[in-house]
């Protein structure tokens, strides 16, 4: 079982490059490519286009294969990717085609596009089938991912977009391709007023799972958190993934580790997250 993680937390401290570097001395086998960045917000929240990140320009894939060489150079390819989100506002939807581009360069198999949060299965899935034609030429499965919207009254979390199995469910049967696949983000699954939990949503899913976003939660916050810190039950969820015989990577989006503890020296929080992420790809493999 390989390990992978998203380098956007480890790229704000030092840059794509050294990141990718740090992931593959750090033992990782691989790595998500995030373009979150591509997007960035004004004063008073308005969605608007990154200018400073190179992915945003016109130099894009100039960029990427330079990336891409850095990962060759350093040995690891590129597992899956991030698309920016959320994917309905247009700034954001007009990256997705670029996301799905940039994940083809650099060699990853799946794009994780995000739901609208308030659209039916069927409402979202014209977005999917519209982009699945681009997708396929390109050789990359667009992956949707369990949402989660909060309930201010009662202070947790309330239903969106897959954040019921069910839901999940039906969102992979409205769309119905063999490019279109489910990431199963563990701690959304485990927050608290979803009715739902990531070994049941793993087991709904079954063979429809081709990814995952794996970080600890307390249950009640999307605290994007080191796995074994807080309260997800990892043995359930790796043995959900075993009886569902899933074969993709483990890939951690762990992205809060780093943006909480900025004292803390980078390269060694790196190999710190690889530690735990193998850890449970070691349970899953003596299962």
């Amino acid at each position: 079982m390989k390990v992978s993680t998203e380098i956007a937390s480890i790229s704000c401290r030092v840059g794509r490059e050294k990141a990718i570097q740090y992931v593959a001395e750090a033992g990782f086998d691989a790595f998500d490519l995030s373009m979150s960045s591509l997007i960035s917000y004004t004063t008073d929240w308005k969605m608007i286009a990154n200018r400073d990140d190179i992915l945003a320009g016109d130099q894009y894939l100039k960029y990427i294969r330079q990336l891409k060489r850095v990962a060759d150079d350093n040995g690891i390819p590129c597992n899956q990717s991030h698309a920016p989100f959320p994917s309905m506002d247009p700034i954001a939807h007009n990256f997705l085609k670029r996301a799905i581009e940039c994940t083809a360069e650099m060699g990853g198999k799946i794009c994780v596009i995000h739901p609208d949060n308030n659209r039916s299965p069927e409402e979202n899935a014209q977005m999917y089938i519209e982009l699945l034609p681009f997708a396929k030429d390109h050789g990359v499965k667009i992956a949707t991912e369990n949402m989660w919207n909060w309930n201010h009254a009662e202070n947790h979390a309330a239903p969106a977009a897959c954040s019921h199995h069910d839901n999940f469910l039906a969102h992979m049967e409205a769309v119905n391709d063999p490019y279109f696949v489910a990431c199963v983000d563990i701690g959304h699954a485990e927050m608290e007023g979803l009715n739902t939990s990531a070994p049941q949503m793993i087991r709904t899913l079954g063979k429809h799972v081709q990814a995952l976003h794996i970080h600890d939660v307390d249950k009640h916050n999307d605290n994007h958190q080191i796995p074994f810190s807080l309260n997800v039950d990892f043995e359930a969820v790796v043995q959900a993934l075993k009886d569902i015989n899933y074969s993709g990577y483990f890939t951690l989006e762990s992205v809060c580790y780093l943006r909480e503890n900025p004292d803390w020296d980078t390269f060694d929080c790196v190999c710190t997250l690889q530690k735990s992420v193998r850890r449970l790809a070691n349970m899953f493999e003596t299962l």
